[in-house]
């Protein structure tokens, strides 16, 4: 097919990418071990790991994963914690034994965890004491059968591991308490793995690597099957496009975005680990004044990020303040960067806030704005190399450019399909190999995309999708309700906010007892922010509530 944006390209940029040259993740990680084992590889906390510590520890819970547990090639194990120097030890050990991650929201409900153990067959979990307790209440109608538990300091040493951890639990009280019997904590693990030899595992593209769990473009959380030549194909592909804007061994980039999202998983946790990078682990990026005083203890050079958070940081008043002499590179992904916080970022750092755009379904890279952008440009890029893109209408038919319709992608990190669920899969890709994205786009004459709406009724709050089916599911379960339905309305922090509209059973419900009842069963980035009562819902002919007669105008 033709490719308008090759013209757009820099010359430094291949039009395609060897997919061939690693077999898999840990065949990418093991050349950058080998060139930089001193360097350090990931930071948290002031505790820092080479990337020679990364792959011995790493090594040694492969084989307790393979040893001691017994679980067989192909596992999966299940990943529950913020952003820890566990974090990249479990998911290379379990990548390296041959195992699956199936990445978990740590702040997930009772209910949402207990969907994704038994959707997924996890076998194993790690996770962090501080959720050990939500684990508890659901773990016996779950195939999970071994449980590690770590806690937040357990890796920082002596003495700051005791005086972290027993802050967390006695002081802070953030550790509720749970009964785990037969769990064992992270650095025993380590210990016994360290008495076994692992059992080198021979991985292929075919294999999978990540069970990754999105909506997707249908509404239903389900398991998007990412294999190793998904995530190395998005590693050669970004790599290739930052290339020259980046020094191979020399980056310090802050990993601020959860690693459990598919973003950091891979930009930062992938590409940058490809490229010698420190990962500069922040834990709670929710404390921004923390957060900006833990900035200024390194010379960054990149950041990755959610228009949300690069917003928080360009309006703290500390934030002007720190030295941005060594800073190179912003990539804004997940939700769409808005032109007022991409000015403002540029002002304050003298760096352009360059806006990417991918899917869980692809890896997640599909298109990138050129590194040599220096203004916004109100556009997601061009695809990323190796990678197809189409504008097609409600009929197939592909569009000329300039006309809006759905944007469909090709290329070698399109997942494989959905996990268990063949009938999901053949909805969104298609004979052709085209991952339908649920996006309305339109293209420009330079091969330039650029996002007009989402096609279906997907709400984005700070970069995390929710999906109002699931919300309305939720709400509706409430004997106070009657009927409800779940739109995204703007908002200035989280780009938009989940609203829902409630028709009451009882007369005395209210809006307080609605949220209540969210909280209790939602992630609380899902919870309703607004409630609405009325007396009746637009609908169809048919009984349809129409949600788009709710939507402002």
């Amino acid at each position: 097919m033709e490719r308008p944006w090759f013209a757009s390209y820099s010359a430094d940029v291949p039009h395609e990418i060897d997919v061939h040259e690693f077999s898999s993740i840990p065949d990418v990680i093991a050349k950058t071990v080998a060139r930089y084992p001193e360097r350090d590889a990931f930071i948290n906390m002031g505790k820092a790991i080479t990337y020679g510590e990364l792959d011995q520890l790493s090594n040694r819970f492969a084989a307790f994963l393979q040893q001691d547990l017994k679980l067989a090639r192909g596992a999966r194990v299940a990943v529950m914690m913020p952003n820890l120097l566990q974090y990249p030890i479990a998911i290379f050990g379990i990548l390296k034994a041959g195992m699956t991650v199936v990445n978990v929201n740590p702040l997930y409900t009772p209910r949402e965890l207990e969907h994704q153990l038994k959707d997924s067959g996890a076998e194993a979990i790690v996770i962090l004491a501080n959720f050990a307790h939500t684990l508890e209440s659901i773990i016996g109608h779950t195939p999970v059968k071994h449980v590690v538990v770590t806690d937040i300091g357990d890796l920082l040493g002596f003495p700051k591991r005791l005086l972290v951890n027993s802050v967390v639990r006695h002081v802070k009280k953030m550790v509720p308490p749970y009964r785990l019997p037969g769990h064992i904590g992270f650095n025993a693990t380590l210990s016994r793995g360290k008495a076994h030899k692992l059992q080198p595992v021979v991985l292929s593209h075919d294999d999978l690597a990540f069970l990754q769990y999105t909506g997707g473009t249908t509404g239903v959380a389900k398991g998007a099957m990412l294999t190793h030549g998904n995530i190395v194909a998005n590693m050669q592909q970004a790599h290739a496009w930052i290339r020259e804007a980046v020094e191979e061994g020399k980056e310090i980039i802050v990993t601020a975005l959860p690693l459990y999202h598919i973003f950091c998983l891979t930009a930062n946790c992938m590409v940058f680990t490809k490229v010698g990078a420190t990962n500069l682990l922040i834990t709670n990026p929710r404390d921004i004044p923390g957060f900006v005083k833990e900035l200024g203890k390194y010379p960054v050079t990149c950041m990755t990020g959610v228009n949300t958070l690069f917003n928080a940081l360009a309006n703290n008043p500390d934030f002007p303040k720190l030295d941005f002499r060594t800073w190179k590179l912003a990539l804004g992904g997940g939700m769409a960067v808005q032109h007022a916080v991409a000015d403002k970022w540029k002002k304050i750092t003298g760096v352009p806030l360059v806006e990417a755009y991918g899917l869980t379904e692809t890896s997640p890279a599909a298109m990138i704005n050129p590194m040599t952008t220096r203004e916004y440009n109100g556009m997601i890029g061009l695809p990323v190399p190796s990678t197809d893109a189409q504008i097609r209408d409600d009929n197939g038919k592909v569009l000329e450019t300039g006309e809006s319709g759905e944007l469909f992608i090709k290329g070698p990190q399109v997942m494989k399909g959905y996990w268990q669920r063949p009938e999901e899969t053949a909805k969104v890709i298609g004979p052709d190999g085209y991952l339908a994205t649920g996006d309305v786009a339109v293209m420009s004459p330079t091969g330039y995309f650029k996002l007009v709406d989402r096609k279906k009724d997907m709400i984005l709050v700070s970069g995390f999708n929710v999906y109002p089916n699931e919300i309305e599911d939720v709400v509706a379960d409430h004997p106070g309700v009657m009927e409800v339905a779940c739109i995204g309305v703007p908002d200035d922090k989280s780009g938009e906010a989940v609203k829902v509209f409630v028709v009451r059973k009882d007369p005395a419900l209210t809006e307080k007892d609605v949220i209540a009842h969210c909280r209790a069963n939602l992630t609380n980035y899902k919870v309703p922010r607004l409630v609405e009562f009325r007396e009746q819902l637009p609908k169809s002919n048919v009984g349809k509530i129409l949600r788009r007669e709710l939507k402002p105008q």
